[in-house]
Parts: structure tokens; C-alpha cells; sequence
């Protein structure tokens, strides 16, 4: 008979008497005593955060848990509205709309400040000199190829997003301010010469950069980001619950559509 697969695995597991997770006792080792954040960051790495990186992290997510009636929210709730029968879809709803304009910006500026350190020949910057120099490069590759840069500019915090110093602070106090929030800095104090004008660093960018700065795996950052608006939609349906809007939503767009003509449409369409 040929041997049973085995599925190998660090998390998880069960027996008849026990639950381990991470190579702990769950009810004994874990529960009352590991922070959820603690146990999340801890569960994507497979090592134990230090004091240091969990308040990062947690600020992270913080950070990131709710900004009010984002499409996210605005589709949770309406979802709802449609089916309040499935709270899982109501919350799934609102998940599959983090891309690249929410949510979705913590992993793509992640994912671009790391692509521009590993390109580095010769060593990263020593010095602010030197990183604002790194960024005035990066930023006119960037302006040449029109391409955007992630984490640049916000539709409401146009002066500033409180979230970016906040967490810089913390990252700043913890001795875990990095090459990624270096280089994310720089490109904040540089971006107007190239630019001509003035953009603030965004919260969801910021974020990217620490989690970068912390570690964790580039590919699960917009995971993280899901992760804490999870705990923000949540808050979405209990007040839903308390204090509907989502009818009120629905009623303001189906009672104020307007017929007009067809707009048929063309392959020219694709080009225009």
C-alpha cells in the first residue's frame, strides 16, 4: 500500500486533545495571551513580532480599518441592503473592491520602493542627501515613462494625510524606520521639483512602505490592508444596522436616473 500524503504545515493543527498553532499550545500559549495583530503578523512571518514591530504593525492597521464612505463601505452596505441574509457577502463585497485606487495602494508602493532599492548598485543611501538624490532619479524615470508614482496624492487630504507623519513617528520611535519609508520620505520632499507641484505622501502608501520596512512578504501586503478594512466594515453593518443609509443610497440614484439615447460602441472606443 503506498504511503498516505502528508500535508506538512507550522500552523494549525488538531488532535483529539489539542489544538497547536505556530508550535504553541492554542488554549494555553495563545489565547489571552498573544494580541490579535501579534498573532497576524505572527502568522504571515512564522516568527514572533518584537514589542516594536507589533505597534508598527498595529499601527498599520489602524491605519488602514475605515475612511468613511469609501466604495468599499458605500458596497458592503448596499449589499446588505439587497441581502441581509449574508453577512459574508456583504463584507466579501467590500473586499474584492480593494484595488488600485483603495486599498490597493499599500502593496503597489510596497512592491514599487522595493523594485527601486534592489535596482541600487553599490549601497543604499547613507545619508538624507542621498536618498532625496535616489528619489530625484526614480522620479524622473517615473515622469518619462508617465507612469504614476503609488502613494502620491489624495482626493481629500490635499494638504497632508495625518495618517503619514503619525506612522513615520512610530516607525521613527521603534528604530524601525527602513530603507522603504527612507526612500518614501524622500520622495516627498523631492516629488515638486520634478512634479511642479505639491502631493501628499497617502496613508495607504505609508503603510506599504512600513510593512516593507517590517518584512513581511510584498505579494500579502494588500492582504494586510484587507485584513484591517475587515474590522472597518464590520463597523459598516453595525451601524447599518443601528443607523441605515443604504436605502437611502439606493433610492437616490434609481430615483434620479435619467433616460438617454444608446451610445453604441466602437472599436475607435478602445483608442480614445
Amino acid at each position: 500500500m503506498a504511503d498516505a500524503p502528508e500535508y506538512p504545515t507550522a500552523l494549525g493543527a488538531s488532535s483529539r486533545e489539542t489544538i497547536t498553532l505556530l508550535g504553541h499550545d492554542l488554549a494555553a500559549d495563545v489565547m489571552g495571551e498573544v494580541g490579535f495583530g501579534e498573532l497576524a503578523f505572527w502568522l504571515a512571518a512564522q516568527r514572533r513580532p518584537t514589542p516594536g514591530e507589533t505597534r508598527v504593525f498595529e499601527a498599520v492597521l489602524a491605519a488602514l480599518a475605515d475612511h468613511g464612505f469609501t466604495p468599499t463601505a458605500i458596497v458592503t452596505r448596499l449589499t446588505y441592503l439587497s441581502a441581509p441574509d449574508s453577512v459574508q457577502g456583504a463584507l466579501a463585497a467590500g473586499l474584492l473592491g480593494g484595488g488600485s485606487r483603495f486599498l490597493g495602494v499599500t502593496e503597489d508602493t510596497g512592491r514599487f520602493l522595493h523594485g527601486v532599492l534592489a535596482s541600487v548598485e553599490g549601497g543604499l543611501p547613507s545619508d538624507g542627501a542621498g536618498w532625496d538624490a535616489l528619489a530625484l532619479r526614480t522620479l524622473r524615470v517615473e515622469r518619462e515613462a508617465r507612469r504614476f508614482v503609488p502613494g502620491l496624492g489624495h482626493h481629500v487630504h490635499k494638504d497632508g494625510d495625518p495618517r503619514t507623519p503619525r506612522l513615520m513617528r512610530i516607525a521613527t520611535e521603534e528604530g524601525l524606520f527602513g530603507p522603504h519609508l527612507s526612500l518614501f520620505a524622500a520622495i516627498g520632499r523631492v516629488h515638486p521639483e520634478v512634479l511642479g507641484r505639491t502631493l501628499p505622501l497617502n496613508g495607504a502608501g505609508v503603510c506599504g512602505a512600513a510593512l516593507a520596512d517590517l518584512g513581511l512578504p510584498l505579494e500579502l501586503l494588500r492582504g494586510f490592508a484587507l485584513l484591517a478594512r475587515t474590522a472597518g466594515l464590520i463597523g459598516q453593518l453595525a451601524e447599518e444596522l443601528r443607523n441605515p443609509v443604504g436605502n437611502e443610497i439606493f433610492l437616490s440614484v434609481d430615483l434620479n436616473n435619467r433616460s438617454v439615447a444608446p451610445d453604441p460602441y466602437t472599436p475607435e472606443d478602445r483608442h480614445g
